[in-house]
């Protein structure tokens, strides 16, 4: 009934950083770039939603606690934030204090000496991330007061038999959220807005994304084209 009581986040000081997760998910190979595009992706699912969103301190930087799942009792070495990109985000620092992790050495040793991000990943995450920010709190529609406004406003039209895995299209208002998740460029097709004139939202159109600034709305079809690992807001 009030969707300022709901509070949205992707990560928080409970378990593994956002970074961490998604370093025991996602396949070792996995591209430092990619990496990046991944945290901001998961970000946006709670920076976009409605009510306030959280994002635990560092999140944007890819902070890491070098796999620590309970961070209590670390000490600075585990949990420091590393502000400056040249001293990395904390991965790899160690394996985790023993009490809350032992188990999970086995897997967590190698991985610690397989992954790494640079400066490009993690002032990039952090811009597209303010980007974001940006345009939540302009956005009155990220912001509705009452659970009857969120169900006039939200919709997600190509849920169900029409869903590509992988991909979220949320129209809201006079804006579409499209999440891609997967590596490759996708397009979303609104039958129902077929005439009608989008464009990529400014914030992101002058961001500091370079990649969503490639997504593209045809008005003819009413189809969104949004790169991989990418999320882009459009506004009619």
């Amino acid at each position: 009934a009030a969707p300022g009581d709901a509070l949205a986040y992707a990560d928080a000081h409970d378990n593994e950083t956002l970074f961490d997760a998604l370093a025991f998910k996602l396949p070792a190979s996995t591209s430092a770039a990619d990496r990046a595009r991944m945290q901001v992706l998961a970000m946006a699912t709670a920076t976009l939603s409605q009510g306030p969103a959280l994002s635990q301190a560092g999140t944007d930087l890819l902070r890491s606690k070098s796999l620590d799942r309970n961070s209590y009792d670390s000490g600075d070495w585990f949990n420091a934030i590393h502000w400056t990109c040249a001293d990395g985000n904390g991965f790899g620092r160690g394996l985790p204090p023993a009490a809350d992790n032992r188990d999970k050495w086995p897997y967590a040793r190698p991985l610690l000496t397989r992954i790494g991000v640079g400066c490009p990943q993690i002032e990039g995450a952090s811009a597209a991330y303010r980007d974001l920010l940006k345009i939540r709190t302009t956005e009155r529609a990220f912001s509705l007061d009452t659970a009857a406004q969120v169900q006039a406003a939200l919709s997600f039209p190509l849920s169900g038999t029409d869903e590509t895995p992988g991909v979220i299209t949320m129209r809201l208002g006079d804006l579409v959220v499209v999440l891609n998740a997967t590596p490759d460029r996708q397009e979303q097709r609104i039958t129902e807005l077929a005439g009608d004139t989008y464009r990529l939202h400014p914030v992101q159109a002058a961001g500091a994304d370079q990649v969503v600034r490639e997504a593209t709305y045809t008005k003819g079809t009413g189809t969104f084209e949004v790169p991989g690992r990418s999320v882009a807001v459009f506004k009619r």
